[in-house]
């Protein structure tokens, strides 16, 4: 990308960070500000020149003056308008974030959570000063540039000891858009010694086909001995981009799990990089991807072993359909000292279209001696010999491939631990591929 063309990229961006500047808010988070706004001027917006997105074209969103959303729209939302996108499950905690600001109207903190605190990122202090932007986020041109807009977001502390029977879901809406805006979610999770947790995280929209820009950061610090499983559903508008980079940071002896879901949206790019700071620490992460239409998603996972014994797992499955694209990174380095590492990865991918292309990557950097990696990835349509077996005992072609289709989904799905995320996208799977 050109010199001017980034140059134009960023005028509205910079323009609108000066605006942003003089809301109120803390001093800490003027500062954060402040210094994300200098950073968004020195770094450039990645290209197809560079490795990592090599395969992912994200000129339609670079090439677009999107216009900040440095304020709550004034829009009059009931709880029946999100009503598909929550759970109401007995014990759980929603917390709705409507283009990025807390809203409590429509949330519901449930009594098992009051040792956890949780809500507006904005409205807490202390831990958040400590750990928010502080993990190796800082050359990420789109980490900064939701930094320097950092109006609102959710905020997570899980207590040391705590034992959470019930999970916190954190639903990011997106409603009353106009076109080419962009909003800012941002979400941070600390899991003190001991403490054991379970995330939904869902990024959704209303009604409406304009075409509009969410730039999401998350970031979870798991410390000593403690357990987070994090779900994340990616359901957003057909003409919508949605990039988000999530950080992990794992202490001696944690459990971090990882489940990531993209349903839709236009250009999605799913970037999720682990640091496995502490030994002993264990890190999973899975996902399933279906793209249609002329999608592309992009998930770009990343394991980082920096200390002796731990493991690690990624296991990604992909189906794509139509002239949609998909790409999928898998990079797991050792460093020198990380010795005993055991790393494991796979990628399947299932193509029901000759349009549909994945572009699948797992890499491995090891600088240790004593370790066990693997990696490996398929690609593949479905097997021609089952559907002509299915179609001997009289079932359609389409009947058996949305069988075979469902069945790939499911082997995934199935592990999911939490029910009722498992059965709606159990649904919607059913719904998608089934010729019923």
């Amino acid at each position: 990308m050109s010199e001017s063309v980034q140059s134009i990229s960023k005028t509205q961006y910079l323009a609108d960070v000066a605006q942003a500047a003089k809301s109120p808010g803390p001093k800490w988070l003027l500062e954060l500000r402040k210094a994300a706004a200098v950073r968004l001027a020195e770094l450039e917006f990645p290209n197809r020149r560079q490795e990592e997105w090599r395969f992912t074209n994200i000129a339609p969103i670079v090439n677009t003056s999107f216009r900040s959303m440095v304020e709550r729209l004034a829009i009059d939302l009931r709880a029946a308008d999100i009503e598909p996108f929550v759970f109401r499950e007995e014990g759980w905690t929603e917390l709705v974030f409507v283009n990025g600001f807390y809203q409590p109207s429509l949330s519901r903190i449930a009594a098992a959570s009051t040792n956890v605190r949780c809500g507006d990122l904005t409205a807490a202090a202390g831990s958040v000063v400590e750990h928010l932007d502080r993990y190796g986020a800082n050359g990420n041109i789109f980490t900064a540039l939701n930094s320097a807009f950092l109006a609102g977001g959710a905020y997570v502390h899980i207590p040391a000891g705590q034992v959470m029977e019930h999970p916190i879901h954190l639903v990011f809406v997106s409603a009353g858009r106009s076109e080419n805006t962009a909003a800012y979610p941002r979400t941070l999770v600390i899991a003190e010694p001991q403490s054991q947790a379970v995330l939904v995280e869902s990024h959704v929209h209303l009604e409406g086909n304009v075409p509009y820009f969410n730039n999401s950061v998350t970031e979870v610090v798991v410390k000593e001995n403690a357990h987070v499983h994090a779900y994340r559903i990616v359901q957003e508008g057909a003409s919508s981009y949605h990039l988000s980079t999530t950080k992990v940071h794992q202490a001696a002896a944690s459990v971090f799990k990882s489940f990531a879901v993209t349903l839709s949206g236009k250009i999605v790019r799913n970037e999720l990089s682990v640091l496995l700071d502490g030994e002993g620490a264990d890190c999973s992460l899975q996902g399933l991807y279906l793209t249609g239409g002329d999608q592309l998603v992009d998930n770009a996972t990343a394991i980082e072993h920096a200390q002796p014994r731990c493991t690690s797992w990624i296991g990604y499955k992909g189906v794509l359909d139509g002239r949609s694209h998909g790409v999928f990174t898998g990079k797991i380095k050792v460093r020198r000292h990380a010795q005993k590492t055991d790393s494991k990865q796979l990628n399947n991918n299932l193509l029901l279209s000759d349009e549909a292309v994945i572009n699948t990557k797992p890499l491995l950097e090891i600088f240790a001696d004593d370790v066990k990696c693997t990696h490996g990835a398929t690609v593949g349509r479905p097997p021609e010999e089952v559907i002509f077996y299915f179609k001997s005992r009289g079932i359609s072609e389409a009947m058996a491939q949305g069988m075979l289709t469902c069945g790939f989904c499911d082997a995934l799905l199935s592990q999911m631990e939490l029910e009722p995320v498992r059965q709606r996208l159990d649904n919607v799977v059913f719904e998608r591929y089934s010729p019923i």
